[in-house]
Protein backbone atom coordinates (compact mmCIF):
# COMPACT_ATOMS: atom_id res chain seq x y z
CA UNK A 1 0.00 0.00 0.00
CA UNK A 2 1.43 3.34 -0.99
CA UNK A 3 2.01 5.79 1.80
CA UNK A 4 0.37 9.19 1.59
CA UNK A 5 2.80 11.49 3.31
CA UNK A 6 2.35 15.22 3.20
CA UNK A 7 5.14 16.96 1.24
CA UNK A 8 7.87 18.32 3.43
CA UNK A 9 7.32 22.04 4.01
CA UNK A 10 10.27 24.35 3.46
CA UNK A 11 11.84 25.71 6.56
CA UNK A 12 11.09 29.24 7.70
CA UNK A 13 14.66 30.20 6.86
CA UNK A 14 14.37 28.89 3.30
CA UNK A 15 11.06 30.70 2.77
CA UNK A 16 12.64 33.91 3.95
CA UNK A 17 15.56 33.54 1.52
CA UNK A 18 13.29 32.74 -1.43
CA UNK A 19 11.01 35.62 -0.60
CA UNK A 20 13.91 38.02 -0.36
CA UNK A 21 15.31 36.83 -3.72
CA UNK A 22 11.95 37.20 -5.41
CA UNK A 23 11.50 40.62 -3.92
CA UNK A 24 14.90 41.69 -5.20
CA UNK A 25 14.07 40.43 -8.69
CA UNK A 26 10.77 42.29 -8.65
CA UNK A 27 12.55 45.42 -7.46
CA UNK A 28 15.12 45.19 -10.26
CA UNK A 29 12.38 44.57 -12.80
CA UNK A 30 10.46 47.51 -11.45
CA UNK A 31 13.53 49.74 -11.64
CA UNK A 32 14.10 48.70 -15.25
CA UNK A 33 10.50 49.39 -16.11
CA UNK A 34 10.67 52.75 -14.37
CA UNK A 35 13.89 53.83 -16.13
CA UNK A 36 13.28 57.04 -18.05
CA UNK A 37 12.20 55.85 -21.52
CA UNK A 38 12.53 59.37 -22.89
CA UNK A 39 16.20 59.49 -21.96
CA UNK A 40 16.75 56.20 -23.77
CA UNK A 41 14.91 57.46 -26.83
CA UNK A 42 16.86 60.70 -26.72
CA UNK A 43 20.17 58.83 -26.61
CA UNK A 44 19.16 56.61 -29.51
CA UNK A 45 17.98 59.56 -31.60
CA UNK A 46 21.19 61.45 -30.87
CA UNK A 47 23.27 58.49 -32.02
CA UNK A 48 21.08 57.96 -35.09
CA UNK A 49 21.43 61.63 -36.05
CA UNK A 50 25.19 61.32 -35.60
CA UNK A 51 25.27 58.29 -37.90
CA UNK A 52 23.11 60.09 -40.45
CA UNK A 53 25.53 63.02 -40.37
CA UNK A 54 28.49 60.68 -40.89
CA UNK A 55 26.63 58.96 -43.72
CA UNK A 56 26.08 62.35 -45.36
CA UNK A 57 29.78 63.19 -45.00
CA UNK A 58 30.59 59.88 -46.68
CA UNK A 59 27.96 60.58 -49.34
CA UNK A 60 29.62 63.84 -50.37
CA UNK A 61 32.97 62.01 -50.62
CA UNK A 62 31.23 59.29 -52.63
CA UNK A 63 29.80 61.96 -54.95
CA UNK A 64 33.28 63.41 -55.48
CA UNK A 65 34.80 60.02 -56.26
CA UNK A 66 31.91 59.19 -58.59
CA UNK A 67 32.43 62.46 -60.46
CA UNK A 68 36.13 61.63 -60.76
CA UNK A 69 35.28 58.15 -62.02
CA UNK A 70 32.99 59.53 -64.71
CA UNK A 71 35.69 61.97 -65.81
CA UNK A 72 38.33 59.23 -65.96
CA UNK A 73 35.98 56.93 -67.85
CA UNK A 74 35.46 59.61 -70.50
CA UNK A 75 39.21 60.20 -70.76
CA UNK A 76 39.84 56.46 -71.12
CA UNK A 77 37.14 56.14 -73.80
CA UNK A 78 38.54 59.12 -75.72
CA UNK A 79 42.10 57.77 -75.53
CA UNK A 80 41.04 54.31 -76.64
CA UNK A 81 39.17 55.81 -79.59
CA UNK A 82 42.24 57.87 -80.42
CA UNK A 83 44.49 54.81 -80.25
CA UNK A 84 42.11 52.85 -82.47
CA UNK A 85 42.05 55.65 -85.07
CA UNK A 86 45.83 56.01 -84.88
CA UNK A 87 46.31 52.29 -85.40
CA UNK A 88 44.03 52.43 -88.43
CA UNK A 89 46.01 55.33 -89.89
CA UNK A 90 49.28 53.50 -89.18
CA UNK A 91 48.01 50.39 -90.92
CA UNK A 92 47.09 52.46 -93.97
CA UNK A 93 50.55 54.06 -94.05
CA UNK A 94 52.22 50.66 -93.80
CA UNK A 95 49.96 49.35 -96.50
CA UNK A 96 50.98 52.20 -98.80
CA UNK A 97 54.67 51.64 -98.13
CA UNK A 98 54.17 47.92 -98.63
CA UNK A 99 52.69 48.57 -102.06
CA UNK A 100 55.81 50.54 -103.02
CA UNK A 101 58.06 47.78 -101.73
CA UNK A 102 56.04 45.14 -103.55
CA UNK A 103 56.50 46.99 -106.81
CA UNK A 104 60.24 47.26 -106.19
CA UNK A 105 60.39 43.56 -105.38
CA UNK A 106 58.69 42.63 -108.64
CA UNK A 107 61.16 44.77 -110.50
CA UNK A 108 64.03 43.24 -108.51
CA UNK A 109 65.07 46.58 -107.02
CA UNK A 110 63.64 46.59 -103.44
CA UNK A 111 65.70 48.80 -101.18
CA UNK A 112 67.39 46.82 -98.36
CA UNK A 113 66.28 49.36 -95.74
CA UNK A 114 62.65 49.09 -96.85
CA UNK A 115 62.97 45.33 -96.76
CA UNK A 116 64.34 45.60 -93.20
CA UNK A 117 61.47 47.82 -92.15
CA UNK A 118 58.76 45.61 -93.59
CA UNK A 119 60.11 42.22 -92.63
CA UNK A 120 61.37 42.94 -89.11
CA UNK A 121 60.10 44.68 -86.01
CA UNK A 122 59.14 48.21 -87.16
CA UNK A 123 59.96 49.63 -83.72
CA UNK A 124 63.57 48.49 -83.95
CA UNK A 125 63.85 50.37 -87.19
CA UNK A 126 63.29 53.66 -85.39
CA UNK A 127 66.74 53.26 -83.88
CA UNK A 128 68.29 53.03 -87.35
CA UNK A 129 67.19 56.42 -88.62
CA UNK A 130 70.52 56.92 -90.37
CA UNK A 131 69.51 54.36 -92.98
CA UNK A 132 66.76 56.70 -94.12
CA UNK A 133 69.43 58.56 -96.06
CA UNK A 134 69.62 55.55 -98.37
CA UNK A 135 65.99 55.88 -99.41
CA UNK A 136 64.38 58.00 -102.02
CA UNK A 137 62.87 61.24 -100.77
CA UNK A 138 59.31 59.92 -101.02
CA UNK A 139 60.11 56.68 -99.21
CA UNK A 140 62.01 58.57 -96.50
CA UNK A 141 59.02 60.85 -95.90
CA UNK A 142 56.73 57.85 -95.66
CA UNK A 143 58.98 56.07 -93.17
CA UNK A 144 59.37 59.21 -91.06
CA UNK A 145 55.59 59.62 -90.99
CA UNK A 146 55.18 56.02 -89.88
CA UNK A 147 57.88 56.39 -87.25
CA UNK A 148 56.22 59.52 -85.84
CA UNK A 149 52.85 57.80 -85.84
CA UNK A 150 54.30 54.81 -83.99
CA UNK A 151 55.82 57.05 -81.33
CA UNK A 152 52.57 58.93 -80.78
CA UNK A 153 50.63 55.67 -80.69
CA UNK A 154 52.98 54.23 -78.08
CA UNK A 155 52.56 57.36 -75.92
CA UNK A 156 48.79 57.27 -76.25
CA UNK A 157 48.71 53.58 -75.32
CA UNK A 158 50.85 54.26 -72.24
CA UNK A 159 48.60 57.17 -71.25
CA UNK A 160 45.49 55.02 -71.71
CA UNK A 161 47.02 52.25 -69.58
CA UNK A 162 47.78 54.75 -66.82
CA UNK A 163 44.24 56.16 -66.93
CA UNK A 164 42.77 52.65 -66.81
CA UNK A 165 44.84 51.95 -63.67
CA UNK A 166 43.57 55.18 -62.10
CA UNK A 167 40.03 54.23 -63.07
CA UNK A 168 40.37 50.82 -61.44
CA UNK A 169 41.62 52.39 -58.19
CA UNK A 170 38.82 54.97 -58.28
CA UNK A 171 36.19 52.25 -58.73
CA UNK A 172 37.56 50.46 -55.67
CA UNK A 173 37.45 53.69 -53.65
CA UNK A 174 33.87 54.20 -54.83
CA UNK A 175 32.90 50.73 -53.66
CA UNK A 176 34.57 51.26 -50.28
CA UNK A 177 32.73 54.54 -49.77
CA UNK A 178 29.43 52.94 -50.76
CA UNK A 179 30.00 50.18 -48.19
CA UNK A 180 30.77 52.81 -45.55
CA UNK A 181 27.52 54.66 -46.23
CA UNK A 182 25.44 51.48 -46.16
CA UNK A 183 27.15 50.41 -42.94
CA UNK A 184 26.30 53.67 -41.17
CA UNK A 185 22.71 53.65 -42.40
CA UNK A 186 22.37 50.00 -41.37
CA UNK A 187 23.70 50.78 -37.89
CA UNK A 188 21.24 53.67 -37.58
CA UNK A 189 18.37 51.35 -38.49
CA UNK A 190 19.54 48.79 -35.93
CA UNK A 191 19.46 51.49 -33.25
CA UNK A 192 15.98 52.58 -34.31
CA UNK A 193 14.83 48.97 -34.07
CA UNK A 194 15.82 48.92 -30.38
CA UNK A 195 13.06 51.43 -29.65
CA UNK A 196 9.54 50.35 -28.85
CA UNK A 197 6.85 50.68 -31.47
CA UNK A 198 5.45 53.62 -29.53
CA UNK A 199 8.82 55.38 -29.46
CA UNK A 200 9.39 54.82 -33.18
CA UNK A 201 5.90 56.17 -33.89
CA UNK A 202 6.70 59.27 -31.83
CA UNK A 203 9.91 59.89 -33.79
CA UNK A 204 8.08 59.40 -37.09
CA UNK A 205 5.34 61.77 -35.99
CA UNK A 206 7.99 64.40 -35.23
CA UNK A 207 9.50 63.88 -38.68
CA UNK A 208 6.06 64.15 -40.28
CA UNK A 209 5.44 67.43 -38.46
CA UNK A 210 8.77 68.76 -39.77
CA UNK A 211 7.78 67.81 -43.30
CA UNK A 212 4.36 69.46 -42.91
CA UNK A 213 6.01 72.68 -41.71
CA UNK A 214 6.43 73.58 -45.40
CA UNK A 215 2.73 74.42 -45.47
CA UNK A 216 3.00 77.22 -42.93
CA UNK A 217 6.55 78.53 -43.34
CA UNK A 218 6.88 82.31 -43.65
CA UNK A 219 9.56 83.24 -46.21
CA UNK A 220 9.10 86.96 -45.85
CA UNK A 221 9.54 89.31 -48.79
CA UNK A 222 13.31 89.18 -49.34
CA UNK A 223 14.37 90.06 -52.88
CA UNK A 224 16.21 87.18 -54.64
CA UNK A 225 19.94 87.50 -55.24
CA UNK A 226 19.43 87.30 -59.00
CA UNK A 227 16.98 86.11 -61.63
CA UNK A 228 18.99 82.88 -61.89
CA UNK A 229 18.95 82.42 -58.12
CA UNK A 230 15.18 82.96 -58.08
CA UNK A 231 14.75 80.37 -60.85
CA UNK A 232 16.91 77.84 -58.96
CA UNK A 233 14.93 78.35 -55.76
CA UNK A 234 11.66 77.98 -57.65
CA UNK A 235 12.88 74.71 -59.18
CA UNK A 236 13.86 73.39 -55.74
CA UNK A 237 10.49 74.42 -54.31
CA UNK A 238 8.80 72.24 -56.93
CA UNK A 239 10.56 69.25 -55.32
CA UNK A 240 9.36 69.82 -51.76
CA UNK A 241 8.34 66.44 -50.38
CA UNK A 242 10.80 64.45 -52.50
CA UNK A 243 12.77 61.93 -50.41
CA UNK A 244 16.42 62.19 -49.46
CA UNK A 245 18.40 59.38 -51.12
CA UNK A 246 22.19 59.34 -50.89
CA UNK A 247 23.91 59.84 -54.24
CA UNK A 248 20.68 60.97 -55.92
CA UNK A 249 20.52 64.00 -58.23
CA UNK A 250 16.84 64.01 -59.12
CA UNK A 251 14.37 64.42 -60.49
CA UNK A 252 12.44 62.26 -58.00
CA UNK A 253 14.94 62.02 -55.11
CA UNK A 254 18.00 63.96 -53.96
CA UNK A 255 20.86 64.23 -51.56
CA UNK A 256 21.81 67.72 -50.36
CA UNK A 257 24.20 68.72 -53.17
CA UNK A 258 22.13 66.75 -55.66
CA UNK A 259 19.21 69.10 -54.97
CA UNK A 260 21.23 72.32 -55.30
CA UNK A 261 23.02 71.20 -58.47
CA UNK A 262 19.71 70.03 -60.02
CA UNK A 263 17.96 73.28 -59.09
CA UNK A 264 20.65 75.46 -60.65
CA UNK A 265 20.77 73.24 -63.72
CA UNK A 266 17.07 74.05 -64.26
CA UNK A 267 18.06 77.71 -64.09
CA UNK A 268 20.69 77.22 -66.80
CA UNK A 269 23.71 77.14 -64.49
CA UNK A 270 26.00 74.13 -64.11
CA UNK A 271 27.37 73.50 -60.60
CA UNK A 272 29.98 71.00 -59.43
CA UNK A 273 28.63 67.79 -57.89
CA UNK A 274 29.72 68.04 -54.24
CA UNK A 275 28.89 70.56 -51.54
CA UNK A 276 32.60 71.30 -50.99
CA UNK A 277 33.08 72.07 -54.69
CA UNK A 278 29.89 74.14 -54.86
CA UNK A 279 31.30 76.23 -52.01
CA UNK A 280 33.63 77.80 -54.59
CA UNK A 281 30.96 78.35 -57.25
CA UNK A 282 30.51 82.05 -56.58
CA UNK A 283 31.02 84.97 -54.21
CA UNK A 284 31.33 84.01 -50.55
CA UNK A 285 28.88 85.66 -48.11
CA UNK A 286 29.97 85.48 -44.49
CA UNK A 287 26.94 87.07 -42.81
CA UNK A 288 23.52 85.44 -42.56
CA UNK A 289 21.89 88.86 -42.74
CA UNK A 290 23.40 89.41 -46.20
CA UNK A 291 21.89 86.24 -47.67
CA UNK A 292 19.30 86.49 -50.43
CA UNK A 293 16.84 83.88 -51.74
CA UNK A 294 18.61 81.57 -54.16
CA UNK A 295 22.02 81.81 -52.46
CA UNK A 296 23.74 78.54 -51.57
CA UNK A 297 24.20 77.97 -47.84
CA UNK A 298 27.03 75.80 -46.44
CA UNK A 299 26.93 74.05 -43.07
CA UNK A 300 29.42 72.27 -40.78
CA UNK A 301 33.16 72.88 -40.66
CA UNK A 302 33.89 70.39 -43.44
CA UNK A 303 31.07 71.86 -45.60
CA UNK A 304 29.41 68.46 -46.00
CA UNK A 305 25.89 69.91 -46.12
CA UNK A 306 24.38 72.51 -48.43
CA UNK A 307 20.99 74.05 -49.14
CA UNK A 308 19.31 77.04 -50.77
CA UNK A 309 18.46 80.16 -48.81
CA UNK A 310 14.71 80.68 -49.12
CA UNK A 311 14.26 83.92 -47.14
CA UNK A 312 13.38 84.98 -43.59
CA UNK A 313 16.01 82.71 -42.03
CA UNK A 314 14.73 79.59 -43.80
CA UNK A 315 16.76 77.10 -45.83
CA UNK A 316 15.31 74.73 -48.42
CA UNK A 317 17.32 71.51 -48.49
CA UNK A 318 17.39 67.71 -48.63
CA UNK A 319 18.10 67.15 -44.92
CA UNK A 320 19.07 63.51 -44.24
CA UNK A 321 18.08 59.87 -44.80
CA UNK A 322 14.45 59.29 -43.92
CA UNK A 323 13.50 62.95 -44.49
CA UNK A 324 12.00 64.83 -47.41
CA UNK A 325 13.05 68.03 -49.17
CA UNK A 326 11.73 70.78 -46.90
CA UNK A 327 12.28 74.17 -45.27
CA UNK A 328 14.13 74.42 -41.97
CA UNK A 329 15.54 77.23 -39.87
CA UNK A 330 19.07 78.17 -40.85
CA UNK A 331 19.90 77.95 -37.14
CA UNK A 332 19.19 74.21 -36.98
CA UNK A 333 22.72 73.52 -38.24
CA UNK A 334 26.13 75.19 -37.78
CA UNK A 335 26.20 77.88 -40.50
CA UNK A 336 29.55 78.44 -42.22
CA UNK A 337 28.83 80.88 -45.04
CA UNK A 338 26.75 81.49 -48.13
CA UNK A 339 27.67 81.52 -51.81
CA UNK A 340 26.09 83.76 -54.43
CA UNK A 341 26.36 81.93 -57.74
Amino acid sequence: MASHRRPKQPSRTRVTVLTATAAAAVALSSQAAQADPHQSKKDVKSEVDKLYGEAEQATEKYNGVKEQQEKLQKEVDDLQDKVARGQGELNQLRKGLGAVASGQYRSGSIDPSVQLFLSGDPDSYLEKAATLDQLSGKQADQLKTIADKQRRLAQERAEAASKIKDLSETRKALGDKKDEIKGKLGKAQELLNTLTAKERAALQAKEDRANRSNERVNLGDDVPASQRGAAALSAAQSKIGSPYVWGATGPSSFDCSGLTSWAYQQAGQSLPRTSQAQASAGTQISSQSALKPGDLVLFYSDLHHIGLYAGNGQVLHAPKPGANVRYESINNMPFMYGVRV
